[in-house]
């Protein structure tokens, strides 16, 4: 086994896996599982959209140890009924997976018994079937690996950060990961860089706040249709992006700013704040945070890869 990653303990006590070729954490401070389930499973409503009727495809972008594909898997296969569940898992290493295999480390990342009995499979044969879930590995470079994914439901975007691997948050990667997305389909992601959210927008998703991540950072939400966004970007964050010098990602076009003004999204601002269903109605700080009714700051014990 390679010893380029290893298991290390985070400031609330999780264990989590450090990539020493990058040089970052997985999941770090409150670990996997949590992370797993607040910035992924839970805003994706997995749960509720598994009751439906369709079969529901997962890409699981950036499988890392199989935090949040193990999440997924077992919320499907806790189930009696319903819908077969596919996850496509992409990574292009396969060490962080099977350090978190090993039977010492196994229970802390979810996969002891069936969890760790599928992704043992999944890491020997490359696909895991199950009662009412399958579970499929595409290793390789992405965003080109995104060329053999079938047409996404939910989408969890969760390769290192933009400062260790920035062409998987350019333009061009979610350009390709639109055009991999069904109608109905939602993107989660850890990261709320403006870049990245400019990023989402030109490539022709709808862009919103995601749950909170830290003090004045939270988590990114897109849609292709924007009745699925909880908390829409508003037009503050539009103000922002003009002022911002991090505005957009290397391969943005010249005219980037005037594309995202231009963007339905943006148009749907200048005629009134979008509301959407199950919209809380929560205000928002100028920084984007979501905020109590009483104007207090509502975080989570939550925080983000860079």
């Amino acid at each position: 086994m390679s010893d380029e990653c290893e298991v290390v303990t985070t400031t609330g006590g999780a264990q989590a896996i450090l990539d020493r070729r990058v040089g970052e954490v997985m999941h770090p401070v409150v670990g996997p599982a949590v992370e797993a389930a607040r910035l992924y499973c839970e805003p994706a409503r997995l749960a509720a959209r598994l009751q439906r009727s369709e079969p529901l495809v997962l890409l699981d972008v950036g499988l890392g140890a199989g935090s949040n594909a193990i999440a997924a898997w077992r919320l499907s296969e806790a189930r009696t009924a319903g819908p077969r569940l596919t996850i496509v898992s992409f990574e292009r290493s396969l060490d962080a997976l099977a350090l978190a295999l090993r039977p010492e480390h196994a229970a802390d990342f979810g996969l002891d018994g069936a969890a760790g009995a599928a992704a043992s499979t999944l890491l020997g044969a490359g696909v895991h079937e199950a009662a009412r879930t399958t579970w499929r590995l595409i290793a390789g470079e992405l965003p080109g690996s995104l060329a053999g994914a079938p047409a996404a439901d939910v989408v969890f975007w969760d390769p290192f950060s933009p400062r260790a691997n920035p062409e998987l948050w350019s333009v061009a990667a979610f350009t390709t990961l639109r055009g991999r997305c069904r109608a109905g389909a939602t993107v989660h992601t850890y990261s709320g860089a403006t870049a990245v959210r400019s990023a989402l927008l030109l490539a022709g998703f709808f862009v919103g706040v995601g749950e909170p991540t830290g003090a004045h950072k939270a988590a990114t939400c897109a849609a292709v249709d924007p009745a699925d966004l909880e908390h829409p970007l508003d037009r503050r964050w539009l103000a922002r992006l003009a002022r911002s010098t991090a505005a957009f990602p290397a391969d943005a076009p010249a005219d980037a700013y005037s594309r995202v003004a231009g963007h339905p999204h943006s148009r749907s601002l200048r005629r009134a704040q979008p509301s959407a269903r199950r919209h809380s109605h929560a205000p928002q700080s100028p920084s984007g945070e979501l905020h109590r009714d009483d104007g207090r700051p509502r975080r989570l014990k939550v925080e983000s890869d860079p």
